[in-house]
């Protein structure tokens, strides 16, 4: 079994917005954070879509990715996802067809089936009555045919062209929560990405699948899986469970239907908890890693023990944006990713 530092350590970023702050400086320090990422050594930087969160900025990714790219020299940037249903098929092939062609070699784009919204918001986004994830396989092989120009002559998208999709192809992945995306990035021969860090309980299934059901292909020769875990090093274990607690008190408010922007510290410790809300607090944060040098880095080499994934991406959700950098820093250390200015 390989060590933690002996596997890529990766990004994902949802642009936080604190309370108190707004999306300019979200989107600010998210280029911030992915210049530092870069400099420790981390192999890949993604940004989320999320829509109708006033605590998440990364509402779209095509334009943040662009403007990340060029912030950085040479870590991959991508999406982490593209939610397919919100949007066109060629449109997207365009969209990142054009980030290749700017920054070739360097772009990843990662395809979810999920709307990653409410069904209204989703409804604006794409302008048809409903949205489902029943037509991803049908938005996913437009979106290949577009890339690779392979629709059939009497298909009737076979007359057209995506300018620059074409011969500028990004990295795509798959990205998945359940078993379903799992079992067509497998069939695709698609690298494969794993939410663990919202569903922790179909990791080891849907990883299963993805490995059973993996067909070689020009993508891939073997199958490469990567899973997503959300993490917070500090100095100490009391310090990480501190920091770690906006972000709880923020599920808590999503949850109920009430999402808002990322609170303080002293505004979760505030919080007056029911037992039903600690409970649920408690069985999300049992599959994060919380905690300082030595706990964080126990839990990320148990979690790759019992994944075998090839990749770990880290999610950190901190109010303050030091705190960010400096628990991207630690586990970087501590992994022996850390390379020199």
């Amino acid at each position: 079994m390989r060590e933690l530092h002996e596997i890529p350590l990766s990004v994902l970023d949802l642009a936080p917005v604190p309370s108190g702050s707004n999306t300019r400086v979200a989107l600010r320090n998210t280029l911030e954070l992915a210049a530092h990422v870069e400099r420790l050594g981390y192999r890949r930087y993604w940004v989320a879509e999320h829509h109708n969160m006033p605590g998440i900025a990364s509402s779209a990714p095509a334009v943040l990715i662009g403007h990340i790219a060029d912030a950085t020299r040479e870590i991959r940037v991508g999406s982490g996802g593209v939610m397919l249903p919100n949007h066109a098929p060629l449109v997207v092939a365009e969209q990142f067809g054009m980030l290749e062609a700017l920054h070739p070699g360097r772009i990843d784009l990662g395809i979810g089936r999920a709307p990653g919204t409410d069904q209204v918001t989703a409804s604006a986004l794409r302008r048809t009555p409903e949205i489902s994830a029943d037509g991803f396989p049908q938005d996913l092989g437009e979106l290949i045919g577009f890339f690779h120009g392979t629709f059939p002559e009497h298909h009737p998208y076979s007359r057209i062209t995506a300018v620059p999709a074409r011969d500028n192809l990004p990295e795509l992945w798959l990205l998945g929560s359940s078993g379903y995306s799992a079992q067509v990035a497998g069939m695709l021969g698609l690298p494969f990405a794993f939410a663990h860090h919202f569903m922790p309980a179909n990791t080891l299934p849907a990883l299963a699948l993805y490995r059973q059901y993996f067909r070689p292909s020009a993508y891939l020769g073997e199958p490469y899986s990567m899973v997503c875990v959300q993490v917070v090093c500090a100095a100490s274990d009391d310090e990480a469970r501190r920091l770690a607690a906006p972000s709880a008190l923020s599920f808590l408010r999503l949850r109920q239907g009430k999402p808002g922007l990322l609170p303080t510290a002293d505004e979760a410790a505030a919080y007056p908890y029911s037992e039903v809300e600690r409970e649920a607090i408690r069985q999300r944060q049992a599959d994060q890693v919380i905690g300082g040098r030595e706990t964080v880095k126990r839990g990320l080499e148990d979690l790759l023990e019992r994944t075998a994934v090839d990749e770990l991406m880290l999610t950190t959700v901190v109010y303050e944006h030091a705190d960010r950098l400096r628990s991207y820093e630690l586990v970087a250390e501590m992994a022996r990713h850390l390379v020199a200015d």
